[in-house]
């Protein structure tokens, strides 16, 4: 039994789409429950919902009053009848065998938590040169759930499909997590030593933001979900994370120490050509007009990255915001016995 996990608030335009990516599924039909937790959606998200449930008594909506997508995900499970979690973003297009490869991939690795690689997809020229940036090890560090073609045990994947048992070892997601809810929960998994398995046969792919300005909106508020988890765990599996902070400090070190400044042209030369060269590299075959905006979008994915890691330090350091100890998922032992 699989129980499609899928946090959702106003998603008007997205919502039936997504559901129905799920009835495509190849997967058995009478194996699937469908359960949306709704932050409580001001425009009619909460209406498609129940007229697809009308149609399909598989889907169920859960109310999220918190509505952050971890305390949706915590709601879902909790509620879940499903041995197997898959989490779905409402956002996102599926392989019409994606439910049935990750169930698939837990049987054949043994992993408490497999996906696939974070496959972006374009609609606009701006998002076909941000899918040729992220692809490249300079806009993402070398991540490999950022590989189509990686494949093995790593630190975190893409969404996920875990085996519930997971829950109950080592907690539901942090509720009070805005962002970097599914890393946090990942390097849970691995403190316990558990298994994270990446495949490159299930796909799933994302749209990427459309702007500069939501990109770098976006890579803030991910630089601080970074800083809180590395407060909250004390450490990160790989130091990749921290690549966009030491930047921007080394930056702002140059910046604020007269003995530096004769090093910072040479370093902002060496940064320009390294972004630069890269660009033409992921990028020459989209045309010069991509070239010239993925080597504006270097900066922005690391500058906003690594300052909103130092401005998530400055505020998780005075002000902690987690849970003393993850919430733990009741065995079904126990669910039956009450």
């Amino acid at each position: 039994m699989v129980t499609i996990a899928m946090p959702a608030f106003n998603e008007e335009r997205f919502i039936e789409t997504c559901i129905r990516s799920v009835w495509e599924q190849d997967y058995p039909r009478e194996r699937i429950e469908i359960l949306v937790a709704d932050g409580r959606s001001t425009d009619r998200t909460r209406e498609i919902l129940e007229d697809l449930a009308r149609q399909d008594p598989r889907i169920r909506m859960i109310d999220n009053p918190e509505r952050l997508q971890a305390a949706g995900l915590g709601h879902i499970v909790k509620q879940a009848r499903g041995d197997i979690i898959v989490r779905m973003d409402v956002h996102c297009e599926y392989a019409t065998d994606y439910v049935r490869k990750c169930v698939a991939t837990l049987d054949a690795t043994g992993a408490d938590n497999v996906g696939g690689a974070q496959r972006a997809k374009a609609k606009t020229s701006f998002q076909e040169a941000l899918c040729a940036a992220l692809g490249s090890p300079l806009g993402v560090g070398g991540a490999a759930y950022r590989s189509a073609t990686a494949e093995g045990f790593v630190d975190t994947v893409f969404l996920g499909a875990f085996r519930r048992a997971v829950f109950e070892r080592v907690g539901l997601w942090d509720p009070a997590a805005a962002t970097n809810e599914d890393a946090e929960l990942n390097q849970r998994i691995l403190e316990t030593g558990g298994k994270i398995y990446l495949s490159r046969d299930i796909v799933v792919h994302y749209f990427p933001r459309d702007s500069f300005r939501t990109l770098a909106k976006q890579y803030f508020r991910y630089g601080q979900g970074r800083a809180r988890t590395l407060l909250k765990r004390g450490a990160f599996p790989k130091l990749r994370p921290l690549i966009p902070f030491f930047l921007v400090s080394g930056a702002a070190a140059m910046l604020l120490l007269p003995p530096a400044w004769p090093l910072l042209p040479p370093a902002v030369a060496g940064y320009l050509l390294a972004s630069g060269a890269e660009a033409v590299r992921v990028a020459a075959p989209l045309g010069p007009r991509a070239v010239a905006t993925a080597m504006a979008i270097f900066p922005i994915l690391h500058f906003s990255h690594g300052s909103g890691f130092a401005a998530g330090l400055w505020r998780y350091l005075r002000q902690p915001d987690w849970p003393a100890e993850p919430e733990l998922l009741p065995p079904r032992a126990h669910l039956r016995a009450v």
